[in-house]
């Protein structure tokens, strides 16, 4: 019963959500790139409580490519690319900014982590142009299932499966399945015994 009252509270969202959900569409005709999407998780960010959890998983499960109606997404979360995929069970936490990623299932995130479109999103070689003008490339980070990223967290690398990356740890380098990670930059301090 209660798997079923979910299942109706999701596609309730989804329909309530469905205005926004088509301006989006039809917005996206004559604005490239992913500062739309960007634009509207600004303004979904905003709502408050239960109901705004409901309606950004609504909107997000049709704009993202992929995301799962169960996501909760909580309030003031930014994402800044549409090439964006949550899994089932996923938890994120307030004031958190996401990049270009796949978060994979039952994995967590506390408040405030950054999830990075990878390292070289900012080349900054060219001394004659300044570092805006400089391009860069952005990759798709991936988050293993069954993982925590502790707050404040900065990840600009891959976070294997059932990992625990520490409060305010930075991870610019990949991290193995099974690990706990902390620091700056982040090493491992312990493996997890499965």
């Amino acid at each position: 019963m209660k798997n079923l009252i979910k299942q109706s509270l999701f596609l309730i969202a989804a329909i309530a959500i469905s205005p926004i959900t088509l301006l989006y569409f039809v917005l996206k005709l004559v604005i490239k790139g992913d500062s739309l999407i960007a634009a509207f998780a600004q303004l979904l960010s905003l709502i408050p409580g239960r109901i705004g959890v409901y309606l950004r998983a609504g909107f997000y499960r049709f704009t993202f490519t992929s995301c799962s109606p169960d996501a909760v997404i909580s309030f003031l979360v930014l994402f800044s690319q549409q090439d964006t995929e949550i899994a089932e069970g996923v938890y994120i936490g307030p004031q958190c900014n996401i990049g270009k990623c796949k978060i994979e299932k039952d994995t967590l995130l506390g408040s405030g982590v950054h999830i990075m479109s990878g390292k070289g999103q900012h080349n900054f070689d060219d001394l004659s142009k300044p570092i805006k003008d400089q391009g860069g490339s952005f990759e798709k980070i991936s988050i293993g299932s069954g993982s925590w990223l502790g707050n404040g967290a900065l990840v600009m690398a891959n976070v294997g499966k059932h990992c625990v990356v520490a409060a305010g740890a930075v991870v610019v380098n990949d991290v193995d399945d099974y690990s706990i990670v902390a620091g700056n930059p982040a090493k491992v301090i312990k493996k997890i015994k499965g």
